[in-house]
């Protein structure tokens, strides 16, 4: 009976199982790999709910950001449905774009006006938002000096107190 226990200790220890062990090695544990998924997920949400969670905006200016949203896709899928309405009634099609040829010169050009002032404008309220952050960033470096400041003498306070590491100054004398 001794001898039984005893190979049963030895394969699944004792108290723990070895085979179990052994295998999560060579194949990934489901019910891990599952909450790293959640977590992966939860922070794939979080991250998108603070794209759009932005302070002081009121919900006319988020409304206003969600149709800035529709145009450029529009257009695409737009475009994909030309070519597939050209696939599926090539007769409708050519009727389209024969009346689209009819359309004056002048019309194109105001059109193509309207697009570049709407996709420019919209561009140029990204740049400068652009430019506030980056300002908003300089404006920090007074702050960001400062800590490095009190950072550098806590460093050299640590290395007056004696907290010898011979490797380190080995290797800070050969990058100097």
């Amino acid at each position: 009976m001794g001898l039984i226990d005893g190979a049963m200790n030895l394969v699944f220890g004792s108290g723990r199982n070895v085979v179990r062990e052994t295998a999560g090695v060579f194949w990934e544990n489901a019910e891990a790999q599952a909450v790293r998924e959640a977590a992966r997920h939860s922070a794939a949400l979080d991250q998108f709910a603070h794209e759009f969670a932005l302070p002081g905006k009121g919900w006319f200016d988020r409304f206003i950001d969600g149709i800035n949203r529709v145009p450029r896709p529009a257009l695409a899928l737009g475009t994909i449905g030309l070519f597939v309405s050209a696939m599926v009634d090539p007769v409708w099609f050519a009727a389209r774009m024969n009346g689209i040829a009819l359309v004056p010169e002048p019309l194109w050009w105001l059109m193509g006006a309207i697009v570049s002032f709407y996709f420019g404008a919209r561009h140029q309220v990204k740049a400068q938002e652009f430019r506030r952050s980056v300002a908003a960033t300089i404006a920090s470096t007074e702050s960001v000096v400062h800590n490095l400041g009190v950072l550098d003498s806590l460093e050299a306070g640590s290395r007056a107190q004696g907290d010898p590491n011979p490797a380190l100054e080995d290797w800070s004398r050969d990058g100097k």
